[in-house]
């Protein structure tokens, strides 16, 4: 079985087949960025690769600005119309924009939370991490959670290795700048194979402080 292409065409099909006969309002936040941004001081943030933007939604009925950034413009069109859903406050409070990971250079030393949750196909993902690490302002925090590579054999069909990271692999770009508060290797997260079946992977995760 042929390797999936993570690229723009393959997500904008997952999204819309993702979407086809629910009436789902909208996805969850992620848990990690609920107990990271809970103990942080309402400011500005950069949601990476926001999908559908649960995160940023989250984010923005707390009084953030985000920033909310995807390649995927379906996605970024359902976010948008679940933030007018919740009012013109929340939904004044969200930049959205359409732009490619692998290529966008955010502005730098800008925000005070930056967050990326399975930021998946990018090939070059080490100067993806320094661009995000670099939008960070000094004292602000850098999130980052993705699939475990101890995760390859869960879905059933074969990925491209992209869709993996430990987090060595961040940890080796950042600095003396910064401080390490949390790294792991072994979050567990329930979720359902492709057969149906609920099952516990691993996600790496990286929660680090800039001096």
């Amino acid at each position: 079985m042929a390797t999936h292409e993570l690229d723009k065409s393959f997500w904008e099909q997952r999204w819309m087949s993702a979407r086809r006969g629910t009436d789902d309002a909208s996805l969850p936040p992620n848990r990690t960025l609920i107990d990271t941004a809970s103990a942080l001081p309402v400011g500005t943030a950069l949601d990476a690769g926001c999908g559908e933007a649960a995160d940023s939604l989250w984010l923005a009925e707390r009084g953030w600005t985000v920033t909310a950034v995807d390649f995927v413009a379906s996605a970024l069109q359902r976010g948008k119309g679940r933030a007018e859903e919740l009012g013109p406050d929340v939904a004044a409070r969200i930049d959205w924009q359409e732009a490619d990971l692998s290529t966008w250079t955010p502005p730098a030393a800008s925000f005070d939370l930056v967050t990326t949750h399975y930021l998946h196909g990018i090939a070059n993902r080490a100067n993806a991490f320094r661009r995000l690490a670099a939008a960070v302002r000094p004292g602000g925090t850098l999130l980052v959670v993705g699939h475990h590579p101890s995760n390859a054999d869960s879905s059933g069909e074969p990925m491209p290795t992209t869709v993996f990271f430990a987090t060595a692999d961040l940890t080796a770009v950042l600095d003396d700048d910064w401080e390490l508060v949390t790294v792991d290797d072994d979050v567990q997260r329930r979720t359902r194979n492709p057969d149906g079946q609920d099952v516990t992977v691993r996600a790496a995760m990286v929660r680090a402080r800039r001096a």
